[in-house]
């Protein structure tokens, strides 16, 4: 009875000890076990990986290279477009062809006779704008018609010109896609050369030379995409601004022209009431008698 007493009494330490004796021995021997010897390689496996191609990638230098002289010119036609691309941003914007406050600052010059003045503001700010305002303002002696004629003239002088500055944007999209297929025919004559010197040549023969025709090509579309993107951008810009320049314009001279048109149109519309109007008609009926 005592000695069952005595055992039930220790049971929790014994138990506690053998927990913690399992959990000190695991890593232990987890530590102290030999490595699994490892399955060898298959043979079908290690010919096979030895046997497959490796992949290739191509850099700007390898395309460079492919290219040749002709790659070397459509390079020189991307470095041309970026140039081109960067001016237009900078020049055709609508701050440096109509700049604020010019408009608002030449109409009431213009409302209060002060046509040098008004001159020398639009001189002093040289832009599109600019230069069409002081053409209207040298016709002002002759009346609102002729300067609106100036002002029209003078816008399509100044989008003409802009026009022609984009226009190399469409050249250089129209020439480096004919300079890449140039390069790629006269590769492949070099390719299909082998044709001449040997019987039935490899394909791992003509495969580098067609590889390196198409690289032209590939040069040619990567200088063409933008550059046409770029000039219809710009275009459409041009169009939208020159429009809106000339109507500018034409508010800055309003009060002129409501102070040049004002007694003259409506001496013509009197005029053109006068003689569209109809003078009564007599009808006489004949009485018959009766």
């Amino acid at each position: 009875m005592n000695w069952t007493v005595g055992w039930t009494r220790h049971l929790p330490k014994l138990l506690l000890a053998t927990f913690a004796c399992h959990f000190a021995t695991g890593p232990l021997a987890r530590a102290q076990a030999p490595p699994q010897p490892q399955a060898p390689a298959s043979p079908v496996a290690t010919d096979s990986a030895a046997t497959a191609p490796a992949k290739t990638t191509l850099n700007l230098r390898q395309l460079l290279d492919a290219g040749g002289y002709i790659g070397l010119v459509i390079v020189a036609l991307s470095i041309a477009m970026v140039a081109l691309v960067v001016e237009h941003l900078l020049s055709i914007r609508r701050g440096a062809l109509m700049p604020a406050g010019l408009a608002e600052g030449v109409r009431p010059l213009i409302a209060a006779g002060k046509y040098t003045e008004a001159r020398q503001l639009c001189q002093a700010r040289t832009s599109f704008l600019g230069q069409i305002l002081t053409e209207g303002l040298a016709e002002v002696p002759l009346g609102y018609p002729t300067v609106e004629k100036a002002i029209e003239e003078s816008s399509a002088e100044q989008a003409a010109r802009l026009f022609r500055k984009i226009e190399y944007l469409s050249v250089i999209g129209t020439i480096a896609p004919m300079l890449g297929l140039l390069g790629t025919v006269w590769g492949m004559i070099i390719a299909f050369q082998e044709f001449a010197n040997k019987v039935n040549p490899p394909v791992s023969e003509l495969a580098p030379g067609i590889y390196q025709a198409l690289v032209t090509t590939l040069l040619g579309l990567g200088v063409a995409v933008p550059a046409l993107a770029a000039f219809a951008i710009f275009r459409n810009r041009v169009d939208e601004l020159v429009a809106e320049a000339v109507l500018t314009a034409e508010q800055a001279f309003v009060d002129f022209k409501r102070s040049s048109l004002g007694p003259a149109e409506s001496g013509s519309r009197r005029r053109s009431r006068s003689s569209g109007r109809v003078n009564p008609v007599t009808i006489e009926q004949s009485q018959e008698a009766v």
